[in-house]
Parts: structure tokens; C-alpha cells; sequence
């Protein structure tokens, strides 16, 4: 990409709510900009970026896909994201290290919970957006009311720059409110041709309207269109109007709002002009900040070739053809294949041999690329999510990426032995590509425990074992992520002494366990006076106190929110060793827990379910009978919604069970939201069977 303007460049991505419309609208990018010459389509298993089988099969998005086109003289390189919560790291990862996103919206339910979700994701990232309402064309689209609930619930200093021509099935073109000039798609040629005209005399007070609107917005960002605003002049140029979108985009404190029907074809092309228009190239954004390795110092890296390498590792992928993939973005200097370069995490350097260009999953060797590209490298052994890949002589780590904790869990069992050796290497291989997918043996029961996101996420982790790898394995129930905290402060000693005719074992403490507010985690406080317990036996305590918090002592579950302090013990002069201290250090914490009100936390999750009216009885009847707690009923066109809150092992099948109630007309979607206390009923009731499980074996 040596060749390329970095000013024209843009690395977005497409990210939404599940079924708002992305994969569809990547399609028409693709075919638009040459990349392909046949439409894709999801319901027909088609698609080039939904490129797995089971993403095919089940016509949903599973893992983000990387593609790189043109448009125009600008080069695009494009993430195609999940929708659905249970794959969200795959937009977290994504988002990381993107400048851009295009938010898709359904023009019917306008701003939809995972809608939300990816919002604030972008913003915790500061990603710069532009808002597409897509499936005018549907019946019950409102342009107007999505665009409001942009603004309403996601708190976004929005406004149109298009309007729809038209809706449902009289959808025919958009108003371009930055030249006053109406795009009419001729319907025959797939999209690809279009009128510029003039507004439509209906249309054109309503058009004006909405021009003020924008340019009040965005008179905000350009000091020139506010005086003339105010001075009540509006002869504005539209490379004046866009200039200041762009300044106001940029700056992540604009978001224009655009319209179109991806499935019909019409509106895919203004869109593309926004991207290249109003989105930032890697020269807009700010500069990347890390930490210099030698001196601790912070350091900042530029989207500039002549600054040494730097690049971010953002997601593996196991290849059948090539291998393991490694997706880095480069954030300063250039990267030639054959170089070699200093993985910062690992502390080690690595010759990088091929370097790919990715479309989904075709990909194209290049011999190099340069700060603000993104590319893939093949056979890397230091690859690692989040790793920094920088110059040796300059060694530098990037910030890295949070992901959130499993909610979810099965035991899984390989079928036959030739299984379980193949299995080995498989989960080891899925665990790298995915950050949210945990593997670990239950100590009590000795089952292999898999964890994921939901049980969508398990059950195509299953699946992919199945297919790619060639493992068969029995699956058992879907299990909660349960976890165990305490509700007092207590103080316990630990004693750990043994003497067995040579030198013995002596490690003897106290420790004052609190309870932490929810989310703080673990955190251990030296608070030891006059060298009771020595300074080198100190971490010794806290591994044992950390290791013990695997496992609480009501049902075995981690523990979390719990402060330790070490106020106390002795040692002796002989005898004492750091496996000493660390045992009774555990010794302490489990005997404390037992102490302290321990009690079980669930996750609860965020709940919408869409239903017709005529089962809006029926749904809440089921709601009720699973604990949920409803905070807000409405209409949203002509369906009902239910917000509120569940516990997530009250909702093992509920899938089958709403379509069943509703002739298969409902709609839900479920997002991990926190995690709360378990009723007491409820709590006897896990309690018991965890003993019983860990007697049986």
C-alpha cells in the first residue's frame, strides 16, 4: 500500500444489531466498488464475508471478516462485525483498531439493545461513526422515529444529512441535503444507476427544514458557517457543508444520519461517498499511545512511514490452508516480509514471513505494509491477541484489549480416545482465536468444563470442533456461571506446620477478609508490621490466597469481590518456606469464607422481547414465571416490546419456548448485564446438585 495516499484510506467497520441489515449492506459495497460481480445474499448462503459454513448456514455473522476494496481513488478496508451478543468480542477486537464505523440501523425498530451495546463500545474506543437507517423498503419503516431514537437513546449529537424518497414498497431515492439534489435509483440495473434531479415539490419544505437543522448542528465545528448562520445568511457550498461533517465527524462529536435499502440496492453508493467523505484516514486520528520498554516512559507512535514499526495484534484464525492467521494493524513505520521483529509481550523476536492481504477468506500476498494498513501474517509461534509487534531497537507495547468473562458453561467429553488427543490441540487453537471462550477441569467432578458468551457462542464452538477438526464429543447441560462472594469482614489465622524428622514446614498468618463493592475483584493489601511475616514470604501469601479464591466454599464456585489484608504471623528462622506461607495463606481465606456470610451470585441479563400484541399476555405470563423483572412495555410500529431484567439460567431454551407461545412471530435478544445474588430457594437448589455432582464421581 506504498502506493496509496494515506489521506485515502479508511479502515471501518460495519457494526449493528443482529438482522439490522450488515452483512447485506457489505455485500453492496463489495459489488459497488468491483470487488465482486454478483450480489451476495445472506437467506441464499452467498455472501463473501460471511465465509463459514455455519455463518452460511445459519445466515448470521460469527466471526469478523477483513476485506479491503476501492472507491473512487480511496482504498477502504472494511470489518464486517457480528450482531449478535454472544460473538461481542469479535466487535471489541474490531473496534480497537479501527478509525471508523458505518452503525447500521433497522429503519423499522430504529435504535435496538445490541445497537446500544456496539454504540458504547465504539465510544469507549472514540471511533468516529456515521448512522445508516436501512430497510426502507420494509413495511413499518419510520425514517423519522429511527433517526429520533438515535438522538433520544443513545444520547448522539445527530442529525439527517438525507432523507428517504418514499418508504415500503414506494421506496425510490433519498434527498441529498448537503447539494439539495434527489437521487432516483432506476430499479432494473441492480442498483448501480441512479438520476440526480431535482427535490420533489412535496418534499421540499420539509427538505429545508431539515437542512437548517444540519447546519445548525454543524456550524458548531466551523466558525465561518456560524457567522453567516447567525447573520441568517444560507447560501452555503456543499464542499463548505461537508467540510464542516467532516470536521465535526472526526472529532467524535457528529454523527450524520443517511438512509437506504442495502437489499434493494438503493442508497449503498451516497453511503460510500460519506465513508470516503466524512470518516477519518489513520492521518486524522490521534496518535497511538504506549510505553517504552527500556525506560517505562510513555511514548507516542504517528501514522508515519519514517517512525519505527509499530502494529497491534487484534485476532487469530485458524486457516485449513495456511495455518494459524495473524490480523495486525500498523500503526507507524513499514513492515517488509523477511523482517524481523520484537513481540513485546513475550518478550522475543520473530522473523515475519508472508504477509497477506485478507478478502474474508481469500487472501493476496503482498510484500509489505505500511502505518495505517491492515494485514495478516501467516505461521507467527508469538502470535497472541493484543500482542504489540514494534522494532527491536525501539521496543514499545501498545495498550492491549479487555474482553468480557464467560456466563455460560458445558462439560464436554470426547467420544473415543482418538478424540480426546485431537481435542487437545483443537481447544487450544479455538481458546486462541477467542478471547471469551474459556476451557477448564472441574477439580470436583474432573469434567472438562468449556465457557462461552452464551449458548449460541457454545453450541457453534461444538460445532466448529465437529467440522474443522474432526473431534466428536458428547455434550452435557448448559451451566450457569455462578459465582461466590462474602457479606462481612472477619479476621482468620492460617497455621500451616509440619515436621517430619529433618527440616520442617512452618507458615503461620492472619488475615482480615472484606467484602468489595461488585466488580472490584480481588485485591490484596500488605498491612504486616515489624517484619513479622518477612518481605520475600509476602507474595507466597497472596498466590495461595488468589488460588484459593478458584474455589469458594458453599458450592466450589470463584470466589470474587473479596479484599484480603495481611495484618499478622510469624515464621520460623528454619523451618519456613515460600510453599509454607502460601498454604496457610489459603488455609486462612477458605477458613475465613466459611465465616464471613458467603453467598452465590448469578448473571442477569439485559432482556427485549418483540411480540405481536395478541401474545403480549402470554409472553409476560412466561416472563414472570422466570423471574424476571420488567421495566418497560411499549409499541414500536406495529409490534409490542418487553425490557427488562432475567437471570440467564432461567433462560436455557427460551428461544423454543417464545416462538411456541407466539406461532413463531417473537423476537428476543438476551446481553450479559451484571451479576446479582441468588435467592436462598434458589440457591439450596445449586448448592445441592453441585455436591451431588462432585459425590458421583
Amino acid at each position: 500500500m506504498a502506493d496509496f495516499d494515506l489521506n485515502k484510506v479508511r479502515n471501518i467497520g460495519i457494526i449493528a444489531h443482529i438482522d439490522a441489515g450488515k452483512t447485506t449492506t457489505t455485500e453492496r459495497i463489495l459489488y459497488y466498488t468491483g470487488k465482486t460481480h454478483k450480489l451476495g445474499e445472506v437467506h441464499d448462503g452467498t455472501t463473501i464475508t460471511d465465509w463459514m459454513p455455519q455463518e452460511r448456514e445459519r445466515g448470521i455473522t460469527i466471526t469478523a471478516a477483513a476485506i479491503t476494496t476501492s472507491w473512487n481513488d480511496y482504498v477502504i478496508n472494511i470489518i464486517d462485525t457480528p450482531g449478535h451478543v454472544d460473538f461481542t468480542a469479535e466487535v471489541e477486537r474490531s473496534l480497537r483498531v479501527l478509525d471508523g464505523a458505518v452503525v447500521v440501523f433497522d429503519g423499522v425498530q430504529g435504535v435496538e439493545p445490541q445497537s446500544e451495546t456496539v454504540w458504547r463500545q465504539a465510544d469507549r474506543y472514540s471511533v468516529p461513526r456515521i448512522a445508516y437507517v436501512n430497510k426502507m423498503d420494509r413495511t413499518g419503516v419510520d425514517f423519522y422515529m429511527s433517526a429520533a431514537s438515535i438522538r433520544e437513546k443513545l444520547g448522539a449529537n445527530s442529525a439527517p444529512i438525507q432523507l428517504p424518497v418514499g418508504a415500503e414498497d414506494k421506496f425510490k431515492g433519498l434527498i441529498d441535503l448537503v447539494d439539495m439534489k434527489a437521487r432516483i435509483w432506476r430499479g432494473e440495473e441492480l442498483g448501480a444507476k441512479f438520476d440526480i434531479v431535482e427535490i420533489p415539490a412535496d418534499m421540499r419544505a420539509r427538505a429545508k427544514e431539515y437542512r437548517d437543522k444540519m447546519i445548525e448542528k454543524i456550524s458548531d465545528f466551523d466558525e465561518k458557517i456560524m457567522k453567516r448562520y447567525v447573520a441568517g445568511i444560507a447560501d452555503f457550498t456543499a464542499a463548505e457543508l461537508r467540510a464542516a461533517i467532516r470536521k465535526g465527524v472526526v472529532s467524535g462529536k457528529f454523527f450524520p444520519i443517511l438512509c437506504g435499502s442495502s437489499y434493494k440496492n438503493k442508497g449503498v453508493q451516497p453511503m460510500l461517498d460519506a465513508v470516503a467523505w466524512y470518516l477519518p484516514s489513520p492521518l486524522d486520528v490521534k496518535e497511538i499511545a504506549g510505553t517504552d520498554i527500556l525506560t517505562g516512559e510513555p511514548v507516542v507512535r504517528h501514522a508515519d512511514n519514517e517512525e519505527p514499526f509499530s502494529a497491534l495484534m487484534f485476532k487469530i484464525q485458524s486457516d485449513p490452508f495456511v495455518g494459524k492467521l495473524s490480523f495486525f494493524r500498523v500503526y507507524s513505520g513499514v513492515l517488509r516480509s523477511g523482517d524481523t521483529v520484537y513481540f513485546a509481550k513475550k518478550k522475543t523476536t520473530e522473523r515475519i514471513g508472508r504477509i497477506l492481504r485478507m478478502h474474508a477468506d481469500k487472501r493476496e500476498e503482498i510484500k509489505q505494509v505500511t502505518a495505517g494498513d491492515i494485514a495478516a501474517t501467516v505461521a507467527v509461534k508469538n502470535a497472541s491477541v493484543g500482542e504489540t509487534m514494534c522494532d527491536a531497537d525501539h521496543p514499545m507495547i501498545l495498550e492491549g484489549m479487555k474482553f468480557p468473562d464467560p456466563v455460560i458453561s458445558i462439560a464436554i467429553e470426547p467420544k473415543s480416545k482418538e478424540d480426546e488427543e485431537k481435542m487437545g490441540i483443537a481447544m487450544s487453537r479455538l481458546a486462541e482465536e477467542d478471547q471469551t471462550f474459556r476451557i477448564k477441569t472441574d477439580e470436583e467432578t474432573a469434567q472438562l468444563i468449556i465457557s462461552g458468551m452464551g449458548e449460541l457462542h457454545l453450541e457453534i464452538i461444538v460445532d466448529r470442533l465437529r467440522r474443522e477438526f474432526n473431534v466428536q464429543a458428547n455434550i452435557g447441560r448448559p451451566q450457569v456461571a455462578y459465582r461466590e462472594t462474602i457479606k462481612k469482614a472477619v479476621e482468620e489465622e492460617g497455621k500451616f506446620i509440619r515436621q517430619s524428622g529433618g527440616r520442617g514446614q512452618y507458615g503461620h498468618v492472619w488475615l482480615k477478609l472484606e467484602p468489595q463493592p461488585m466488580g472490584k475483584g480481588f485485591e490484596f493489601v500488605d498491612a504486616v508490621k515489624q517484619g513479622r511475616v518477612p518481605k520475600e514470604y509476602i507474595p507466597a501469601v497472596e498466590k495461595g490466597c488468589r488460588e484459593a479464591m478458584d474455589s469458594g466454599s458453599l458450592a466450589g464456585f470463584p470466589m470474587v469481590d473479596v479484599k484480603v489484608t495481611l495484618i499478622d504471623g510469624s515464621f520460623h528462622e528454619v523451618d519456613s518456606s515460600e510453599i509454607a506461607f502460601k498454604i496457610a495463606g489459603a488455609m486462612a481465606l477458605r477458613a475465613g469464607c466459611k465465616k464471613a456470610a458467603p453467598f452465590l451470585m448469578e448473571p442477569i441479563m439485559k432482556f427485549e422481547v418483540l411480540t405481536p400484541e395478541v401474545n403480549m399476555g402470554d409472553v409476560i405470563g412466561d416472563l414472570n414465571s422466570r423471574r424476571a423483572k420488567i421495566s418497560e412495555m411499549g409499541s414500536r410500529g406495529n409490534v409490542r416490546f418487553i425490557k427488562g431484567a432475567v437471570p440467564l439460567s432461567e433462560m436455557f431454551g427460551y428461544a423454543t419456548a417464545v416462538r411456541s407461545i407466539s406461532q413463531g412471530r417473537a423476537f428476543f435478544t438476551l446481553e450479559p448485564s451484571h451479576y446479582a445474588e441468588v435467592p436462598a430457594n434458589v440457591a439450596k437448589t445449586v448448592i445441592e446438585k453441585r455436591t451431588q455432582a462432585a459425590e458421583a464421581v
